[in-house]
């Protein structure tokens, strides 16, 4: 399984990359394993403000439909618009062009409470 080192993760299977005071985020190897095919993406709304944890977008695949929750509270600075014609991206690269949203983060220091690439392997390994 996939887990760069130079990412930050959440419980729920969520990926996130700094980029200045923005991150991006997508959701990680395991959980597009898990999934399997990816056949549709609902994506946020550009300028929405959104909570910590708050449900934001919508995976679906053959076999479920799963949630993307915001690792940090923020205002959606950008939702990957390819992905309407081309879910599958999610799983042929998800750690880059299958990124679901971007936020620009209200506090920085919210992202202290994600976790390490070694937190995240230890979590889907037990």
């Amino acid at each position: 399984m996939n887990v760069p080192e130079d990412l930050l993760y959440t419980k729920s299977h969520e990926w996130i990359r700094r980029e200045g005071e923005n991150i991006r985020v997508g959701i990680t190897d395991h959980a597009q394993a898990e999934l399997t095919d990816v056949v549709f993406v609902e994506l946020p709304k550009v300028g929405a403000s959104v909570e910590a944890k708050a449900p934001m977008a919508v995976v679906e695949s053959v076999k479920a439909a799963s949630d993307i929750y915001a690792p940090v509270k923020g205002t959606v600075v950008e939702a990957n618009n390819a992905l309407t014609n081309n879910p599958a991206l999610i799983n042929s690269d998800p750690f880059g062009e299958g990124w679901i949203f971007a936020l620009k983060i209200d506090n920085a220091d919210d992202l202290k409470n994600l976790q390490s690439a070694a937190a995240y392997k230890d979590q889907i390994e037990a």
